[in-house]
């Protein structure tokens, strides 16, 4: 009885990584908490993780690297059905507009379903992040595009920038200012839309949630796993989608969840599938990027 890893996801802002069985499709989620030993050995192949919920018809293999998780029929049947990929037009729910910040000067603008919450904002690794308006999809979008264009901003920022300024964050007060500063901006411009309704600033701060205060820089980065490849460290934060692991051998290297989409993982601590507390004390024998260098080394002991 083989379970698939699906990646990680944000539940009550607490992240977990998700599962689902082969035989069936059964699906569980195991909660990650900080400060915990983590460690998992690779078996097999990778697998397409499927569409919309469902097992790829074809069983594709996929690679390595790839932080998609799917093989290309599925990637086009998710695309198809996609909020963010503009391929829904009439969408009927609520939609909001927001101001994510990342980073120093890296602040982005985008939207979300308003039933969703702020899960969003923690699946991009947003830091914090104040509400601009709220109103249907189309409005929202026509938004969305204003703003971007009006204050210079994107609607996406690659998450290796995002992982470069984590362990240097200015403080809170900051951040907060920032975001104030083009909300202001924002809220200002003509040109909104009169369905979309506006909102109050509000920020919210997700540096708690991922663990990020006192986060030592990242020294390595996970590039992808293998069969028979080993992980495992302490975690001490998780952001989006990336866990930061402490090595045994005093490293910091940040694993992105997407990597683990379509494995079977084995427990490095049992014989058991999933991920396990200890279990190698820190061995990590996958290939990683050398943060300082820039080369790529087989593993981290």
């Amino acid at each position: 009885m083989r379970w698939k890893c699906q990646g990680l996801r944000w539940s009550e802002g607490v992240p977990a990584l998700g599962w689902r069985r082969d035989e069936g499709g059964a699906r569980r989620e195991s909660v990650l908490g900080y400060g915990r030993d983590l460690g998992f050995r690779v078996v097999g192949a990778r697998m397409c993780a499927g569409a919309r919920g469902n097992v790829c018809p074809l069983g594709a293999l996929i690679a390595g690297r790839g932080t998609g998780g799917q093989c290309a029929e599925c990637a086009r049947l998710d695309r198809a059905h996609s909020v963010a990929a503009d391929t829904i037009a009439d969408d009927p729910r609520t939609y909001r507009v927001y101001l994510a910040w990342f980073g120093p000067g890296m602040v982005k603008v985008g939207i979300t379903a308003e039933e969703r919450g702020p899960a969003r904002l923690l699946e991009q690794g947003a830091v914090a992040f104040s509400w601009l308006g709220r109103g249907p999809l189309m409005a929202a979008r026509r938004t969305e595009e204003l703003l971007r264009r009006a204050l210079g901003v994107p609607d996406r920022i690659p998450y290796a920038r995002k992982r470069a300024v984590r362990a240097g964050l200015p403080v809170l007060a900051e951040r907060v200012a920032e975001i104030e500063r083009l909300y202001v901006r924002a809220v200002a411009l003509e040109g909104w839309p009169q369905s979309l309704e506006r909102m109050e600033f509000e920020a919210v701060d997700h540096a708690g949630a991922f663990g990020l205060d006192g986060l030592a820089p990242a020294t390595g980065v996970v590039v992808e796993l293998v069969d028979g490849g080993r992980v495992a460290g302490r975690l001490v934060a998780a952001a989006g989608p990336d866990l930061h692991l402490a090595t045994a051998d005093g490293g910091m290297i940040v694993l992105d969840t997407r990597l683990m989409s379509g494995w079977e993982l084995t427990s490095a601590a049992s014989d058991g599938g999933g991920v396990g507390a200890g279990g190698g004390a820190g061995l990590v024998t996958v290939p990683v990027r050398d943060v300082h260098s820039g080369g790529v080394q087989d593993g981290l002991f």
